[in-house]
Parts: C-alpha cells; sequence; structure tokens
C-alpha cells in the first residue's frame, strides 16, 4: 500500500491547505493591525498639526525666528534618534513589563519646572 503522504494529490493537498491558512493568517494580522497603524498615523498627524499651532505663538513669545525654532526642532529629533535604538535594544534584553516600568519610573523621578 503506497503512503499517502508522497501521492502527488496528497502534496496538492498540503499545498493547499498551506496557502489557506497563510490567506487566513494574513487577514487575521491585516484586520488587527491595520487600524492600529491608522490610528497611530492618525495620531502623529494630529501631533505634529500641534505642534505647528504651538510654534505660532510661542514664537511669537520667546521672540523665536522660524529657524531657531527649527533647529530646536531639529535637534529634539536627533537625540529621539540617537536614544532610540539603544533603547529598543535593552527593551528586547530586558522584555517589555521591565523597560516601560523603568521608563515610567524615569520620568517620574524627574524634576517638575
Amino acid at each position: 500500500m503506497p503512503d499517502r503522504s508522497t501521492t502527488p494529490g496528497a502534496l496538492h493537498s498540503a499545498e493547499t491547505d498551506s496557502d489557506a491558512i497563510g490567506k487566513s493568517a494574513n487577514r487575521k494580522a491585516g484586520l488587527r493591525l491595520i487600524p492600529l497603524i491608522g490610528i497611530g498615523y492618525g495620531l502623529a498627524y494630529i501631533d505634529r498639526l500641534n505642534l505647528s499651532f504651538a510654534s505660532l505663538k510661542m514664537n511669537r513669545d520667546l521672540h523665536f525666528s522660524a529657524s531657531v525654532y527649527g533647529l530646536g526642532a531639529g535637534l529634539f529629533f536627533i537625540g529621539y534618534a540617537l536614544f532610540e535604538i539603544p533603547s529598543n535594544l535593552l527593551l528586547l534584553r530586558f522584555g517589555a513589563k521591565r523597560w516601560l516600568a523603568r521608563i515610567m519610573f524615569t520620568w517620574g523621578l524627574l524634576p517638575r519646572p
């Protein structure tokens, strides 16, 4: 009696099942991730919009030119980019629960103006 796993029909059936499972996984991931990515994109857009509105009054009150404000925003971004990669590597080493707790604790220790 031939082994069913080696017959051409069995191989085709296994490939079809694998394709169906892959499509199902992609559909489920898409249904869960696309809304989250969309919400994140929307919040990032609102954040940039709020920053531009805040700059109008802040630049006038602090007597900043547009180039000084742009330099400050650029320096903030460079600092963020420099520290983000090591932070993510440490997150992988210590785990999300411990690393986020450390971030919250550190923010709590910072003095308030």
